[in-house]
């Protein structure tokens, strides 16, 4: 069997499944990562023949997706702000919406650093799983220093991975503990991606069978977890400092509501994504 007849009976293969959004684009995927190559190459070689082995490895990828399982868990990849990253069931897989919370994060980070004259910048990932949101940051803000803190042990070991595939474990420090409890010292930017998919969302997400529970559920509401790390803020940032928190669709009225009421003279706003979805809430701490 060559290339193109492969990724013809992997593409209908997994159009069968409901959850499989484009069946063609996954089957190259996956054909792409046991051969190696990419998709311009995969192309040139349509009839070139797959060895038995590549070809058994290929079913039984394509056998895997159609039960359910998330592509990034079978390749053991994942692309996150234009970096690749080691990933495996252990953590949640990045989702694209996420690189808003970075591009913000950088921007800060670095009007800080010139605001304050300063050549060094302190930062907490809260709830860091694979550690792609503080190395992105970190390899964009080389003055940077940042904790990632996760409450389980299997994460940060992904983490810990990926920090040594990307050069960054100088610069990046990963903390085992609950939300901001690990934190040894107050920082200058905090990050948070904590967990904000309601009970009712989740039993309607595919990928959840598969994907650690603890990165996800954030109870009856999704907001178990962010209202949790709001109340661990006080002595965790420091004054004048700047505190991201991505939040689900349709949260950030009750976000806003609650961080006003903690938090009567910061400055509280939210960011949209380009879908103009409030995707994000950025508190300017004042230390009350």
């Amino acid at each position: 069997m060559n290339i193109r007849e492969a990724l013809k009976r992997g593409a209908e293969t997994l159009a069968r499944q409901v959850d499989v959004d484009d069946p063609k684009f996954e089957s190259e995927v996956l054909l792409r990562y046991i051969l190696n190559v990419d998709r311009a190459q995969l192309f040139l070689d349509l009839e070139k023949e797959l060895d038995p082995e590549k070809n058994g490895l290929f079913d039984e990828w394509v056998k895997r997706r159609s039960f359910g399982e998330p592509v990034a868990y079978i390749i053991k990849c994942r692309e996150f702000f234009g970096l690749d990253f080691y990933i495996d069931n252990r953590v949640l897989i990045p989702r694209p919406e996420t690189e808003l919370l970075v591009e913000n994060a950088i921007s800060y980070a670095k009007a800080y650093l010139t605001n304050h004259s300063s050549d060094k910048i302190t930062i907490a990932d809260i709830g860091t799983g694979s550690g792609v949101v503080a190395i992105s940051v970190a390899a964009n803000v080389p003055q940077a220093r940042i904790y990632g803190t996760d409450i389980s042990a299997p994460a940060l070991e992904v983490a810990a991975i990926n920090c040594r595939k990307h050069n960054v474990t100088d610069r990046v420090v990963l903390l085992e503990g609950d939300l901001l409890n690990p934190l040894p010292e107050p920082v200058d930017v905090l990050i948070a991606n904590p967990p904000y998919v309601t009970h009712a969302e989740l039993a309607q997400m595919p990928s959840a069978r598969y994907e650690p529970s603890l990165a996800l559920d954030g109870g009856i509401a999704g907001l178990d977890k962010i209202f949790r790390l709001f109340d661990q803020l006080n002595g965790k940032v420091v004054p004048g400092g700047c505190v991201l928190v991505e939040i689900g669709k349709g949260q950030d009225k009750e976000v806003v509501s609650r961080l006003q009421k903690s938090f009567p003279t910061s400055e509280i706003a939210t960011v949209k994504d380009l879908a103009g979805i409030h995707r994000a809430v950025r508190l300017e701490y004042t230390g009350n």
